[in-house]
């Protein structure tokens, strides 16, 4: 019987969890300097190499425009025809599973960690992790945050500068701070 780390069993429970403990820091360094290189390459071939490398889940039409950074790549699972625009931020502390034909626009960050509320737990610097699913056919306008625990279903728009809180419905356009929706069954190709 294979003994779950605490991490591990804080995917599964969402239970707090040390992210300086069990080889996670060495991990994150990786996953830095792969971003670095992949924000600085202008290369396409070399740069879609690294993002291979880097994420859990990729091919050849993957593309990440101007800088990227996330934490540990490896929990990052991404369909056919993915774009993130400039200075997107993925802190994959979580699994972060995306569809296929999404496109991300620039300033936009999927966070799956979270933090305790009271003080004298949070300053434990421990943290939980919620997974994001993004579905297929999935746009995503500029300087929008995805928090913890959130899924956008399938032919979904969310407007920029949103703050998504809660899941997302299929063919619906959400906006503003929490997201909220203000149109239903738009017409997915």
């Amino acid at each position: 019987m294979k003994v779950l780390s605490n991490r591990a069993k804080s995917h599964i429970s969402g239970e707090l969890y040390n992210p300086d403990s069990e080889g996670l820091p060495e991990d994150r360094l990786k996953a830095a300097k792969l971003c670095h290189q992949i924000s600085t390459c202008f290369e396409v071939d070399e740069k879609n190499l690294l993002i291979q490398r880097l994420f859990g889940c990729s091919d050849e039409t993957t593309q990440l425009n101007g800088h990227f950074f996330c934490d540990y790549g490896y929990n990052i699972k991404v369909g056919k025809n993915f774009y993130m625009n400039t200075n997107g931020v993925i802190l994959d502390c979580g699994k972060v599973i995306i569809g296929d034909y999404v496109m991300i626009g620039p300033n936009v960050t999927l966070c799956t960690a979270g933090h305790p509320l009271d003080a004298a737990t949070r300053y434990t610097y421990e943290e939980f992790v919620k997974p994001i699913n993004i579905g297929n056919k999935v746009w995503i306008g500029a300087n929008v945050v995805v928090l913890p625990g959130v899924s956008i279903g399938d032919g979904a728009v969310v407007g920029a500068g949103s703050v998504v809180t809660k899941d997302v419905p299929d063919n619906t356009v959400v906006v503003g701070n929490p997201a909220r929706v203000v149109k239903k069954g738009i017409n997915v190709a």
